[in-house]
């Protein structure tokens, strides 16, 4: 069997484009490796009506909802996509299942990659964090760091002083900060490389220097290099195939990931009826 559509990505990107288009009465099948970007964190926010639900409970409600349509939601990480001779695709898991579709769309989200300082990445999602509007508030008024890791670390500072009066911007191997704008808004800029953070009673307490001074923080900002899983459609030869979510944009957050996903769907469903109406004149 061909379906119309594989999904390749289970988030709320790809399943938001997967109900669009099991409801255009198309066959979907959506493939999930179960990797959402943001599973560590014990909640979601911000995503209207569901403000406050934990990831993997968003998803599953996702997943009934698609299947409600007919589509099929299937576990499995996809390891390759082939284009056949006749214009479909083959997609291939990493169980040994392969399926056909006329159209894919990717939604695999992307790959958050941190400072290499000794205890961030095991506090990501929790105290370790990126987006103000996902943690700010549950951050309100405790004293906070921002890590600088480039050249947006001033505006990232003065961006989350709309939450805390007590930031701290700590300069780590960045070169020296002279900017007026942080004096201003009362943010202390601290020389000296981060080489570690400390925790207590599994809760992000401090962050340490390389002089051995620890400066006590409730949590920590970092801006991480967004990498899009995009590898298993890169090239030049993309037609057939759609993107959406952070595999499309890095910047967004769940509302707009999910509407992507379904601007992805619209524009492949109007693209299978050309393509339908096409077939039914040549019979």
């Amino acid at each position: 069997m061909t379906n119309d559509v594989v999904v390749i990505g289970g988030g709320v990107s790809g399943l938001a484009g997967a109900l669009a288009l099991a409801r255009a009465r198309r066959s979907v099948l959506v493939v999930d490796a179960g990797e959402p970007r943001n599973a560590p964190a014990a909640h979601t926010h911000g995503y209207l009506t569901r403000d406050g639900i934990p990831p993997r409970e968003l998803l599953k409600i996702g997943r009934l909802e698609v299947r409600g349509y007919g589509a099929q939601v299937v576990d499995g990480t996809v390891t390759a996509v082939k284009r056949l001779p006749d214009g479909r695709f083959r997609v291939a898991l990493a169980d040994g299942t392969e399926h056909e579709a006329r159209r894919v769309l990717v939604a695999t989200g992307l790959d958050d990659v941190l400072p290499d300082v000794p205890g961030l990445s095991e506090r990501w999602g929790r105290d370790v964090v990126h987006c103000p509007y996902c943690f700010g508030w549950d951050l309100r008024d405790q004293p906070l760091g921002v890590l600088a890791t480039g050249p947006r670390a001033v505006e990232v500072a003065l961006m989350w002083r709309q939450w805390s009066p007590d930031i701290v911007l700590f300069q780590h191997t960045q070169p020296p900060v002279d900017d007026k704008r942080l004096e201003a808004r009362g943010i202390t800029v601290v020389a000296g490389e981060v080489v570690s953070i400390e925790v207590t009673n599994d809760r992000l307490s401090g962050v340490r220097l390389r002089s051995g001074e620890v400066i006590a923080r409730r949590a920590i900002v970092v801006e991480p290099q967004f990498e899009p899983r995009r590898s298993l459609v890169d090239g030049d030869d993309t037609s057939g195939i759609w993107f959406a979510g952070n595999a499309d944009d890095v910047k967004a957050g769940l509302m707009q990931s999910a509407a992507l996903g379904v601007t992805a769907a619209v524009a492949i469903n109007a693209d299978l009826t050309e393509e339908d109406t096409a077939l039914a004149l040549q019979r």
